[in-house]
């Protein structure tokens, strides 16, 4: 692990940011803070940490919504600390794509071990996992499953590495052809006509009713995997 990781604090208690912080400084940490949510997603695009600390109860958007913000264009670390300690709270962090939930009132010692583990396993799966994760889905290509809010979905690989690729750029719009080689390879000889019908079966299978991204058809382009 790289010590001179840099870490995002989020919580509106500047004393808790600063107990934080100093501890992480010891362990050769780079600290950032915010203390509201809008601040939080702000810092957060701007400065590109590795790992959040998120609290849940902050003025303006709560952690929740930070949450799913980061993860509509990310899938680094994120730790929950916060009062909530109900296990409703703790499954609802995980399952908007919290990696670890720590509840108030906390060991700063045991904090830092915690961010150190999931940097670990984080930069391991950047080595040996290629993921996506956005809010209610989780597309891995090393281990070639798909989870939709935590159920395991069956695709064959074709159709997953062409939703693994899509999701892996979000908002970007790519030709047929331009699936058929990043997808297929230059070795496929087939028509745009494959990339329709892998679409096709990818949408009856994976439900898109009502998810903040969507398996979008451009009209006359190709598609893209538009996340709002």
């Amino acid at each position: 692990m790289n010590n001179k990781s840099k870490v995002l604090i989020v919580d509106d208690d500047r004393n808790i940011c600063e107990l934080i912080g100093l501890y992480l400084q010891k362990e050769g940490f780079e600290v950032l803070y915010a203390y509201n949510g809008l601040n939080a997603v702000e810092t957060f695009k701007m400065q590109t940490p590795s790992l959040v600390v998120l609290d849940i109860m902050l003025p303006g958007i709560d952690g929740w919504q930070v949450c799913r913000e980061i993860r509509k264009v990310s899938s680094i670390p994120i730790i929950m600390l916060t009062a909530k300690g109900e296990t409703f709270d703790k499954v609802l962090g995980l399952e908007l794509g919290a990696d670890d939930y720590m509840v108030k009132p906390f060991e700063p010692k045991e904090l830092v071990a915690r961010i150190k583990a999931v940097l670990r396993r984080y930069e391991h799966k950047d080595v040996d996992t290629q993921e996506v994760v956005f809010p209610n889905l989780i597309v891995n290509k090393s281990n070639y499953t798909i989870r939709l809010k935590g159920n395991l979905i069956e695709l064959p690989p074709k159709e997953l590495e062409l939703l693994f690729f899509l999701a892996s750029n979000p908002n970007k719009v790519f030709t047929r052809e331009q699936l058929l080689e990043h997808v297929w390879g230059f070795d496929f000889y087939g028509d745009s006509r494959t990339v329709d019908v892998h679409v096709k079966r990818v949408r009856e299978k994976i439900d898109l009713e009502g998810q903040p991204w969507q398996l979008k058809t451009v009209w006359g382009v190709g598609y893209k995997f538009e996340v709002k």
